[in-house]
C-alpha cells in the first residue's frame, strides 16, 4: 500500500465526516472510525457520491474503551502496514454548572474529551514514530477560553491543550508533529447531541436560571452564523496533508480573534469581562 494512511475518530457526522472526505480527496488512505458503525450511512453515501470508496475504510472504535482503541490501531497497521497520521476528533458537548451537577457527570465529560484522546494517541504513537507522522487533535476555542456553563467541557479541552502543548517538543524529538485545531461555532450536530431541553434546563437552574437563559440566547445567535463543518474541516485536513503544521491552528478568523483575547490577557480581566457579558 503506497498511500499514506490516516486514522480519524468520530466520523459519523460534522467535522469528522468532512475530514475523512478531505483526506481521501487528498489521496490518503482514510480509516474513518466511529463508536457505532450503524451511524455510518451518511459517511458511506458521501464517500460513494465523491467516488472515494477505494480510499475510505469505515471501522469501529470507541475512544473510551482502551481495548477497542488498541484493536483498531493494530488492525489498521496490520492491514495497511503503516500509520502516518491520527486525527482525534471524537468528542461530546456538555452544559452544566458546578453546584447543580455531580462529579460523576464531570468525569464522564473528561473520559470522552480528554482520556479518549489519550487512549488513541498513546496507541498510535509507536506507529507515528515509525512513519515520522502527525498527531492532530480537534480541540476548541473552549480549550483556551473558559465559557459560562461549560465548566466540565472547557476543563476537558483545557486538559487536551495542556497535554498536547507539553507533548509537542517531546514528540518532535522522535519525529512526530503534534497539532491542536481550535474551531469556534460550527453548524453541526455537536450542539444538538448535547440533548438539552432549554426551557426545562432554565426552569431547573434556580438561581442560575437568568444567567443560563442569557447564555443560551447568546449561543443561539453565535450558531446562527456558525462556520460550516466543511470549512472547519479544511484546516484539519491541511494539518494532516499539507506542510508541517504549527502546534496550534484555528479554523476561522473569528476563532483566531477569540483565542487571541486570552493569549493577550495575562491577568484574565479581558476574558472574564467578555464572557461575563454573555450572561449579564
Amino acid at each position: 500500500m503506497s498511500e499514506p494512511t490516516v486514522l480519524i475518530t468520530g466520523t459519523s457526522s460534522g467535522i469528522g465526516l468532512e475530514v475523512a472526505l478531505g483526506c481521501a480527496r487528498a489521496g490518503w488512505r482514510t480509516v474513518a472510525t466511529m463508536r457505532d458503525v450503524s451511524r455510518a450511512a451518511r459517511l458511506r453515501a458521501a464517500v460513494t457520491a465523491a467516488d472515494l470508496a477505494d480510499l475510505v475504510d469505515v471501522r469501529q472504535l470507541d475512544v473510551v474503551d482502551p481495548a477497542s482503541v488498541a484493536a483498531a490501531v493494530a488492525g489498521v497497521v496490520d492491514r495497511y502496514g503503516r500509520l502516518d497520521a491520527v486525527v482525534n476528533n471524537a468528542g461530546a458537548g456538555h452544559l452544566g454548572t458546578l453546584e447543580q451537577e455531580g462529579v460523576d457527570a464531570v468525569r464522564a465529560v473528561m473520559e470522552v474529551n480528554f482520556f479518549g484522546v489519550l487512549h488513541v494517541s498513546r496507541a498510535a504513537l509507536p506507529h507515528l514514530r515509525a512513519s515520522g507522522g502527525r498527531l492532530v487533535t480537534v480541540s476548541s476555542v473552549g480549550g483556551v477560553v473558559g465559557q459560562p456553563f461549560n465548566e466540565a467541557y472547557c476543563a476537558a479541552k483545557f486538559a487536551v491543550e495542556g497535554f498536547m502543548e507539553s507533548l509537542t517538543p517531546v514528540a518532535a524529538t522522535v519525529g512526530v508533529a503534534v497539532t491542536v485545531v481550535e474551531p469556534g461555532a460550527v453548524a453541526s450536530e455537536f450542539v444538538t447531541n448535547v440533548g438539552l431541553d432549554r426551557d426545562a434546563a432554565v426552569a431547573a437552574a434556580g438561581a442560575y436560571g437568568p444567567g443560563l437563559r442569557a447564555y443560551l440566547r447568546r449561543t443561539a445567535d453565535a450558531f446562527a452564523a456558525a462556520q460550516s463543518p466543511a470549512d472547519a474541516a479544511a484546516t484539519v485536513v491541511a494539518a494532516v496533508t499539507g506542510p508541517t503544521p504549527p502546534p496550534r491552528m484555528q479554523t476561522s478568523t473569528t476563532a483566531r480573534q477569540f483565542v487571541g483575547v486570552k493569549l493577550a490577557d495575562p491577568d484574565g480581566t479581558a476574558v472574564t469581562a467578555l464572557t461575563g457579558a454573555w450572561i449579564d
